[in-house]
């Protein structure tokens, strides 16, 4: 699930995760995202914003140990690394988050899991990355 409110993204990220809907398959959750989110040059996006290649803090509903995760592209997904792919249903759900933000999501067989987005420990554009 995605917050009901619009997400920002980078135009860039917008462009090229556009270009993966073909393979997302029957990814309603990720097309209505990309169809109402609000776009930024790379260069104006908020240091706090979860895009492309961020590495975040999230902390569980539940509770628990906060863990670290990579969003990135489908190619690049090692979920047992922490690198998970745009595609998968906690990708969506982080894909323009920002810190501070608790996000939602469902798995494949219909469990709902929840999570806070703590931090962000990487960011492309904060950086000066506005290429990945």
């Amino acid at each position: 699930m995605v917050s009901s409110h619009p997400r920002t993204l980078s135009a860039l990220d917008h462009v090229r995760i556009l270009r993966l809907l073909p393979q997302a398959g029957a990814q309603d959750l990720l097309r209505d995202l990309l169809d109402n989110a609000d776009l930024l040059p790379p260069r104006e996006v908020p240091p706090g914003l979860v895009t492309m290649y961020s590495q975040v803090l999230l902390a569980d509903a539940g509770g628990g140990v906060p863990r670290r995760v990579t969003l990135c592209y489908p190619d690049d997904a090692e979920p047992a690394a922490g690198f998970l792919s745009v595609l998968s249903p906690l990708g969506t759900a982080l894909l323009g988050a920002r810190v501070g933000d608790e996000v939602h999501w469902s798995s494949p067989d219909g469990r709902r899991f929840g999570a806070r987005v703590l931090a962000l420990l990487f960011q492309p554009e904060a950086s000066g990355d506005f290429t990945l």
